[in-house]
C-alpha cells in the first residue's frame, strides 16, 4: 500500500520536475536573447494551433476505427481468429484514416497560403 503511494508520488514529481526545468530554462534563454537585442518575433515562429485540424484528425481516426471494427467482424465471420481480425483491422484502418487526415490537412494549409 505504501509502495503504491510512493511510486505514484515519484512519477508525478519527476514529471513536474522535468516540465519545470524545461520551462525555466526556456525562459532564461529567451530573457538572455532579449537582453542581447533579439527581436521578439523570433519566439513566434511556430505554426498556430488549429481546432479544425484537430477535429478533422479525430473524425477520420474515428471513421477508420469504425471501419476497422466492421471489417474485423467480417473477417471473424469468415473464419479468422477474433483477436487477430479486430486488432489488425482497427490498426490498419485507423492508420489509413490518419494518413488521409495528414494529406487533407496539408492540402488545406496549402490552399490557405
Amino acid at each position: 500500500m505504501a509502495s503504491d503511494i510512493l511510486i505514484t508520488l515519484i512519477v508525478f514529481s519527476s514529471i513536474f520536475g522535468i516540465v519545470f526545468v524545461f520551462l525555466s530554462t526556456r525562459n532564461k534563454e529567451r530573457l538572455a536573447l532579449i537582453e542581447k537585442g533579439a527581436d521578439a518575433k523570433l519566439f513566434n515562429s511556430g505554426k498556430k494551433f488549429s481546432f479544425g485540424e484537430l477535429i478533422l484528425n479525430l473524425a477520420l481516426l474515428a471513421i477508420g476505427i469504425g471501419t476497422g471494427v466492421l471489417v474485423g467482424a467480417m473477417f471473424e465471420q469468415g473464419g479468422m481468429e477474433e483477436g487477430v481480425a479486430y486488432t489488425s483491422s482497427i490498426f490498419i484502418f485507423g492508420g489509413i484514416g490518419l494518413t488521409a487526415s495528414f494529406f487533407l490537412n496539408r492540402k488545406l494549409s496549402q490552399k490557405e497560403h
